[in-house]
Protein backbone atom coordinates (compact mmCIF):
# COMPACT_ATOMS: atom_id res chain seq x y z
CA UNK A 1 0.00 0.00 0.00
CA UNK A 2 2.90 2.62 0.65
CA UNK A 3 4.15 1.87 -2.58
CA UNK A 4 0.98 2.57 -4.33
CA UNK A 5 0.37 5.32 -2.87
CA UNK A 6 3.96 6.90 -3.42
CA UNK A 7 3.78 5.93 -6.79
CA UNK A 8 0.50 7.67 -7.31
CA UNK A 9 1.62 11.18 -5.33
CA UNK A 10 4.82 11.25 -7.09
CA UNK A 11 3.31 10.14 -11.03
CA UNK A 12 0.17 12.23 -10.76
CA UNK A 13 -0.81 15.20 -13.34
CA UNK A 14 -1.04 17.79 -10.29
CA UNK A 15 2.50 16.98 -9.02
CA UNK A 16 3.97 20.20 -10.77
CA UNK A 17 2.15 22.08 -8.51
CA UNK A 18 3.57 24.03 -5.41
CA UNK A 19 2.98 21.63 -2.28
CA UNK A 20 1.74 24.59 -0.79
CA UNK A 21 -0.92 25.68 -2.87
CA UNK A 22 -2.02 22.03 -2.72
CA UNK A 23 -1.91 21.63 0.94
CA UNK A 24 -3.81 25.13 1.54
CA UNK A 25 -6.31 23.90 -0.79
CA UNK A 26 -7.46 20.48 1.20
CA UNK A 27 -7.12 23.08 4.70
CA UNK A 28 -9.50 25.45 2.97
CA UNK A 29 -11.61 22.22 2.08
CA UNK A 30 -11.26 20.46 5.37
CA UNK A 31 -12.62 23.60 7.12
CA UNK A 32 -15.46 23.99 5.19
CA UNK A 33 -16.50 20.47 5.45
CA UNK A 34 -16.89 20.83 9.13
CA UNK A 35 -18.36 23.89 9.54
CA UNK A 36 -20.85 23.03 6.17
CA UNK A 37 -24.24 21.59 5.74
CA UNK A 38 -25.03 18.34 4.25
CA UNK A 39 -25.54 20.02 1.15
CA UNK A 40 -22.24 21.91 1.25
CA UNK A 41 -20.09 18.57 2.39
CA UNK A 42 -22.20 16.68 -0.50
CA UNK A 43 -20.71 19.26 -3.07
CA UNK A 44 -17.19 19.34 -2.10
CA UNK A 45 -16.73 15.51 -2.02
CA UNK A 46 -18.06 15.27 -5.90
CA UNK A 47 -15.74 18.37 -6.35
CA UNK A 48 -12.43 16.29 -5.11
CA UNK A 49 -13.84 13.57 -7.10
CA UNK A 50 -12.95 15.76 -9.64
CA UNK A 51 -9.59 16.90 -9.00
CA UNK A 52 -8.32 13.72 -8.05
CA UNK A 53 -9.62 11.28 -10.58
CA UNK A 54 -10.18 13.77 -13.57
CA UNK A 55 -7.05 16.29 -12.54
CA UNK A 56 -4.65 14.36 -10.91
CA UNK A 57 -5.32 11.53 -13.33
CA UNK A 58 -5.88 8.90 -10.26
CA UNK A 59 -7.51 5.83 -11.65
CA UNK A 60 -10.75 5.58 -9.87
CA UNK A 61 -11.15 2.19 -8.62
CA UNK A 62 -8.21 3.29 -6.69
CA UNK A 63 -9.40 6.45 -5.24
CA UNK A 64 -12.82 4.71 -4.56
CA UNK A 65 -11.32 1.63 -2.31
CA UNK A 66 -9.15 4.08 -0.64
CA UNK A 67 -12.73 6.25 0.39
CA UNK A 68 -13.85 2.67 1.24
CA UNK A 69 -11.83 2.12 4.08
CA UNK A 70 -12.91 5.05 6.48
CA UNK A 71 -16.53 4.25 5.24
CA UNK A 72 -15.79 1.35 7.05
CA UNK A 73 -15.49 2.42 10.20
CA UNK A 74 -18.73 4.54 9.24
CA UNK A 75 -21.04 1.25 8.93
CA UNK A 76 -19.45 0.04 12.00
CA UNK A 77 -20.92 3.26 13.59
CA UNK A 78 -24.58 3.21 12.34
CA UNK A 79 -26.01 0.41 15.08
CA UNK A 80 -25.03 2.81 18.07
CA UNK A 81 -26.57 5.65 16.56
CA UNK A 82 -29.86 3.94 15.19
CA UNK A 83 -30.39 1.21 17.67
CA UNK A 84 -31.68 3.39 20.99
CA UNK A 85 -33.33 1.16 24.28
CA UNK A 86 -35.41 2.77 26.97
CA UNK A 87 -37.03 0.61 30.26
CA UNK A 88 -40.51 -0.29 29.73
CA UNK A 89 -41.28 2.78 31.83
CA UNK A 90 -40.05 5.39 29.72
CA UNK A 91 -42.16 3.72 26.36
CA UNK A 92 -44.39 6.90 25.53
CA UNK A 93 -41.69 9.42 25.95
CA UNK A 94 -40.06 7.62 23.16
CA UNK A 95 -42.81 7.10 20.55
CA UNK A 96 -42.15 10.37 18.68
CA UNK A 97 -38.08 9.02 18.12
CA UNK A 98 -39.56 5.85 16.47
CA UNK A 99 -38.81 5.54 13.11
CA UNK A 100 -41.45 4.10 11.11
CA UNK A 101 -43.05 1.31 14.10
CA UNK A 102 -39.06 0.02 14.20
CA UNK A 103 -39.22 -1.42 17.89
CA UNK A 104 -39.19 -4.59 20.05
CA UNK A 105 -39.86 -5.64 23.25
CA UNK A 106 -36.67 -7.84 24.73
CA UNK A 107 -37.07 -8.43 28.84
CA UNK A 108 -37.88 -4.86 30.63
CA UNK A 109 -36.34 -3.36 27.71
CA UNK A 110 -37.86 -1.66 24.71
CA UNK A 111 -35.66 -1.05 21.94
CA UNK A 112 -36.78 1.00 18.32
CA UNK A 113 -34.62 2.76 15.59
CA UNK A 114 -34.50 5.94 16.54
CA UNK A 115 -35.09 9.15 13.84
CA UNK A 116 -32.75 11.47 15.61
CA UNK A 117 -30.05 8.45 15.52
CA UNK A 118 -30.74 7.94 11.53
CA UNK A 119 -30.56 11.68 10.89
CA UNK A 120 -27.51 12.04 12.82
CA UNK A 121 -25.66 9.12 10.90
CA UNK A 122 -26.54 11.04 7.81
CA UNK A 123 -24.84 14.29 8.78
CA UNK A 124 -22.02 11.71 9.85
CA UNK A 125 -21.79 10.19 6.52
CA UNK A 126 -21.67 13.33 4.72
CA UNK A 127 -18.87 15.06 7.27
CA UNK A 128 -17.01 12.02 7.14
CA UNK A 129 -16.99 11.83 3.20
CA UNK A 130 -16.11 15.23 3.01
CA UNK A 131 -13.25 14.92 5.60
CA UNK A 132 -11.37 12.07 4.24
CA UNK A 133 -11.67 13.27 1.02
CA UNK A 134 -9.99 16.00 2.07
CA UNK A 135 -7.55 14.45 3.35
CA UNK A 136 -7.23 11.57 0.60
CA UNK A 137 -6.40 15.06 -1.74
CA UNK A 138 -3.16 15.33 -0.13
CA UNK A 139 -2.56 11.75 0.27
CA UNK A 140 -2.73 11.06 -3.38
CA UNK A 141 -1.11 14.10 -4.70
CA UNK A 142 1.73 15.18 -2.92
CA UNK A 143 4.72 13.30 -1.93
CA UNK A 144 4.51 13.37 2.09
CA UNK A 145 7.67 14.58 2.35
CA UNK A 146 6.84 17.38 0.51
CA UNK A 147 4.40 17.90 3.53
CA UNK A 148 7.09 17.41 6.02
CA UNK A 149 8.99 20.38 3.99
CA UNK A 150 5.96 22.39 4.17
CA UNK A 151 5.58 21.83 8.09
CA UNK A 152 9.35 22.65 8.71
CA UNK A 153 9.07 26.29 6.67
CA UNK A 154 6.39 27.01 8.90
CA UNK A 155 8.78 26.36 12.02
CA UNK A 156 6.64 23.11 12.90
CA UNK A 157 8.94 21.29 15.85
CA UNK A 158 11.74 19.17 14.14
CA UNK A 159 10.52 16.23 16.95
CA UNK A 160 7.49 16.24 15.45
CA UNK A 161 8.44 16.48 12.23
CA UNK A 162 10.65 13.60 12.19
CA UNK A 163 8.21 11.39 14.23
CA UNK A 164 5.57 11.88 11.56
CA UNK A 165 7.96 11.04 8.79
CA UNK A 166 9.31 7.84 11.10
CA UNK A 167 5.35 6.93 11.99
CA UNK A 168 4.05 7.50 7.97
CA UNK A 169 6.93 4.29 7.09
CA UNK A 170 6.62 2.25 10.25
CA UNK A 171 2.65 2.05 9.88
CA UNK A 172 3.47 0.50 6.41
CA UNK A 173 6.07 -1.06 7.59
CA UNK A 174 3.63 -2.96 10.13
CA UNK A 175 1.45 -3.57 7.16
CA UNK A 176 3.41 -5.35 4.81
CA UNK A 177 4.83 -7.55 7.66
CA UNK A 178 1.18 -8.64 8.75
CA UNK A 179 0.18 -9.27 5.24
CA UNK A 180 3.15 -11.69 4.96
CA UNK A 181 2.39 -13.12 8.10
CA UNK A 182 -1.20 -13.71 6.98
CA UNK A 183 -0.46 -14.87 3.75
CA UNK A 184 2.18 -17.48 4.59
CA UNK A 185 -0.02 -19.13 7.45
CA UNK A 186 -3.28 -18.81 4.89
CA UNK A 187 -1.81 -21.17 2.56
CA UNK A 188 -0.73 -23.76 5.40
CA UNK A 189 -5.04 -23.13 5.90
CA UNK A 190 -4.12 -21.62 9.55
CA UNK A 191 -7.76 -20.06 9.50
CA UNK A 192 -9.60 -23.58 8.22
CA UNK A 193 -11.10 -23.88 11.94
CA UNK A 194 -12.50 -21.06 14.58
CA UNK A 195 -9.90 -22.61 17.12
CA UNK A 196 -6.85 -22.77 14.54
CA UNK A 197 -7.66 -19.14 13.58
CA UNK A 198 -7.35 -17.79 16.93
CA UNK A 199 -4.04 -19.83 17.57
CA UNK A 200 -2.49 -18.52 14.14
CA UNK A 201 -3.77 -15.13 14.90
CA UNK A 202 -1.93 -15.10 18.36
CA UNK A 203 1.25 -16.42 16.27
CA UNK A 204 1.30 -13.55 13.88
CA UNK A 205 0.33 -10.91 16.34
CA UNK A 206 3.80 -12.33 18.12
CA UNK A 207 5.51 -12.74 15.06
CA UNK A 208 4.65 -9.13 14.28
CA UNK A 209 5.99 -7.69 17.47
CA UNK A 210 9.32 -9.73 16.97
CA UNK A 211 9.72 -8.54 13.28
CA UNK A 212 8.90 -5.01 13.56
CA UNK A 213 11.40 -4.83 16.63
CA UNK A 214 14.02 -6.26 14.47
CA UNK A 215 12.57 -4.22 11.56
CA UNK A 216 13.15 -0.77 13.85
CA UNK A 217 16.56 -1.75 14.70
CA UNK A 218 17.93 -2.08 11.26
CA UNK A 219 16.99 0.96 10.66
CA UNK A 220 18.59 2.30 13.63
CA UNK A 221 22.11 0.76 12.89
CA UNK A 222 21.38 2.27 9.73
CA UNK A 223 20.71 5.51 10.03
CA UNK A 224 23.78 5.69 12.89
CA UNK A 225 26.02 4.16 9.90
CA UNK A 226 25.19 7.06 8.01
CA UNK A 227 26.17 9.74 10.36
CA UNK A 228 22.27 10.85 11.96
CA UNK A 229 22.76 13.91 14.30
CA UNK A 230 19.58 13.83 15.36
CA UNK A 231 17.57 15.36 12.31
CA UNK A 232 16.31 13.99 9.10
CA UNK A 233 17.32 15.99 5.87
CA UNK A 234 15.60 14.99 2.57
CA UNK A 235 17.03 16.75 -0.86
CA UNK A 236 14.50 18.50 -3.03
CA UNK A 237 15.47 18.44 -6.60
CA UNK A 238 11.76 18.71 -8.19
CA UNK A 239 10.95 21.96 -9.56
CA UNK A 240 7.16 23.73 -8.94
CA UNK A 241 5.28 25.49 -11.81
CA UNK A 242 1.79 27.51 -10.55
CA UNK A 243 -1.26 27.38 -12.70
CA UNK A 244 -3.28 29.76 -13.06
CA UNK A 245 -6.33 28.33 -13.91
CA UNK A 246 -6.13 26.23 -10.91
CA UNK A 247 -5.84 28.74 -8.85
CA UNK A 248 -8.67 30.24 -10.09
CA UNK A 249 -10.95 27.69 -9.95
CA UNK A 250 -9.82 26.37 -6.35
CA UNK A 251 -10.68 29.99 -5.33
CA UNK A 252 -13.79 30.35 -7.58
CA UNK A 253 -14.72 26.94 -5.90
CA UNK A 254 -14.45 27.78 -2.30
CA UNK A 255 -16.17 31.00 -2.77
CA UNK A 256 -18.92 29.65 -4.16
CA UNK A 257 -19.25 26.76 -1.40
CA UNK A 258 -18.87 29.84 1.23
CA UNK A 259 -22.16 31.27 -0.68
CA UNK A 260 -23.68 28.42 -0.66
CA UNK A 261 -23.42 27.35 2.93
CA UNK A 262 -24.32 30.92 4.24
CA UNK A 263 -27.36 30.88 1.99
CA UNK A 264 -28.97 28.08 3.44
CA UNK A 265 -28.05 29.09 7.19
Amino acid sequence: MSHQIDSLAYTNRLRSLPPSHKLSFAIALLILSLISHPIGQMLISFWLILWIVVYAGIPANIYFRFLSLPLGFWLTSVPAFVINGVSLEAIQSVQSDVWQGWNMVIGNFYLYVSQTGLQQVGLLFTRALATTSSMFFILLTTPFTEVLQILRALRCPPLLVELMMMMYRFIFTLLAIADELWTAQNSRCGYRTWRRGMSSLGILIGQLLQRSLLCYRQVSLSMASRGFNGELLVWRSYSYRSSWRYIIEALFGCVALILIMVSNV
